[in-house]
């Protein structure tokens, strides 16, 4: 299963740690996704959301 929200589609961002002698290595930043019951179309499904669609009252708890 990926590592996006299953609301907003936010995903895993990558780019460059650069260290004082201008090394560069691979990161990436994850999302805060969290497993929730969440009530779609009518039915109880578990999904993935992140805490901002949390918060924001995007997704309806179950």
């Amino acid at each position: 299963m990926a590592r996006k929200c299953d609301i907003c589609g936010k995903g895993v961002l990558t780019g460059n740690n650069v260290s004082h002698a201008n090394n560069r290595t691979r990161k990436r930043s994850l999302p805060n996704l969290q497993a929730v019951k969440a009530v779609i179309a009518g039915t109880t499904k578990r999904i993935k959301a992140c805490t901002r669609c949390i918060r924001s009252g995007s997704v309806v708890k179950a």
